[in-house]
């Protein structure tokens, strides 16, 4: 009976100190985090990170919808873990504090496409990440996140991304062809008279890849992007 009575103990004591260090202390150590901002004359100045709100919000439901997360993750590993930095995924790498208002984070655990934690970032949208690489425009706002959703295969002929055409609506032009409507040329476009747009889910799942930038200073993340890409 003692035997037993102790080999319970144990049980439930191991149980105790897995929890205790798995769950109590990350909780100590990171749960009460809160964003980093400064502070001029009084005011609080560049507060991040933000809550997401109207577009970047309702695109981020789309994004969980649409199961994105399968295919791309968010979360930028160190030197010491990875060559996301060399990749040019982001200017340094993720920190805790950078899901302070996510709910859940989607980080993913499936890189079949790349990371997209900064693809919204000045850099990413301005400049290639391999500037040798002919398939990579240097602009990749918007017009050309849309693009790539209906079609990736016409940026990308090597891309494995499947297309999301029923987030667009072919229709007939009535009156001048839309501002919105895709520049779609060969097999992709649509028959003379008739445009491409997108549906509020496209632009609001567009909207929140634009939102995503995760390339603040922080001042518990010091290293930054290698100068040079890794080809």
């Amino acid at each position: 009976m003692k035997s037993s009575l102790s080999l319970f103990a144990l049980i439930i004591g191991s149980f105790a100190l897995s929890c205790y260090a798995l769950v109590v202390i990350p909780q100590k150590q990171i749960g009460g985090l809160q964003p980093h901002f400064t502070e001029e004359e009084g005011k609080v100045v560049d507060p991040y990170p933000v809550r997401n709100r109207g577009v970047a919000e309702r695109g981020r439901q789309v994004y969980k919808s649409e199961g994105c997360i399968y295919c791309h993750s968010q979360q930028v590993r160190d030197v010491q873990n990875g060559s996301d930095l060399e990749r040019g995924w982001g200017e340094r790498r993720t920190v805790a504090r950078d899901y302070v208002f996510e709910q859940p984070p989607l980080l993913g655990s499936t890189r079949l496409g790349p990371d997209l934690a900064n693809i919204g970032s000045a850099k990413w949208r301005n400049e290639s990440t391999d500037p040798d690489d002919k398939r990579k425009p240097v602009k990749r706002d918007a017009a050309w996140q849309l693009l790539h959703l209906y079609e990736p295969q016409a940026i990308i002929k090597e891309s494995n991304m499947p297309p999301y055409r029923y987030l667009f609506q072919t229709r007939k032009i009535s009156g001048q062809r839309s501002a919105e409507a895709l520049n779609l040329t060969g097999d992709d476009a649509p028959e003379d008279g008739y445009e491409v747009v997108p549906t509020a889910a496209a632009k609001d799942l567009v909207g929140y890849l634009m939102s995503l930038d995760r390339s603040h200073a922080l001042p518990e993340v010091k290293s930054t992007a290698p100068a040079a890409a890794a080809k």
